[in-house]
Order: structure tokens, then sequence, then C-alpha cells
């Protein structure tokens, strides 16, 4: 358990420094398709580090992670299922899912600044959710 303690310390490490950084890039006042491609950039760094931390629990607890082409919604359903997050939470966490498949197959001038903004401003508060259920899960 203690590397993976490690791992799962270094993601949420990885994380934070993504979201200074996101919070920083949210602050300018004009955002160019540079600044919204960085906001983009850091939603999309920080569901990758939700879903890290994800695999490593389930590692721990010898699940088996999906491999199908839909491994990232069966990645959620899956912690749901054996309670390490709330069903609630996953509910949140699909909205950055969807953006992340999003994120991953457009152009970066097809990013809408108004959604950008509304998942930058809800992550905070979706991570301290996460790190509250994944530590409960965890003890």
């Amino acid at each position: 358990m203690n590397d993976v303690s490690k791992q799962i310390n270094a993601e949420k490490e990885h994380v934070e420094i993504a979201l200074s950084n996101l919070k920083e890039t949210m602050t300018r006042k004009e955002k160019s398709i540079i600044e919204l491609a960085a906001i983009g950039t850091f939603l999309h760094n920080i569901y990758n580090g939700i879903e890290n931390i994800l695999k490593q629990v389930l590692n721990v607890k010898d699940v088996d992670i999906p491999k199908s082409d839909t491994w990232h919604k069966e990645l959620l359903d899956l912690s749901i299922s054996i309670r390490i997050i709330s069903e609630s939470l996953s509910d949140r966490l699909y909205e950055y899912l969807t953006f992340r498949h999003f994120f991953i197959h457009a152009y970066g001038f097809m990013l809408d600044e108004a959604q950008l903004k509304d998942l930058a401003n809800n992550i905070p508060d979706i991570w301290s959710q996460f790190i509250v259920e994944i530590e409960n899960f965890l003890r």
C-alpha cells in the first residue's frame, strides 16, 4: 500500500499544480485562443489525474481496470459500484469526461469560453469532494 500511497500523492501534487495554473489563467481578463487552449489543457490534466487515482485504487483492491473502447465511462461506473466514489460525484465528473473526449478529438479553436468558465469554476470543489471520498474509501 505504501507504493500506491506514493503514486496517489504524486498524482495529487500534479493535479494541484494544474489547478494552480488553471486559477492563474482564469484571472486573465481577455482570453485569446491561447488562454482557452491552456484552460482546456489544465482541465484535461486534472481529469486525467482523477482517472489515474481511480486506477491506482482499483489496483490496490485487485479490481481489473476496464479495457474496452468505453473504458473511461466504465471506470466511473466501476468506481461507483465498489463505492470508491459516490454517484453524485460521478455525475459531476461525467461532465469532465465528456469534455475530455471533446478536447482530445476537437480543435482548439472550437473551445467555448462559457463552457470552459463553468468547468473551471466548478473543478476546485469537485476535486475537494473527490479527495475526501478517496481518502474515506482508503481508510
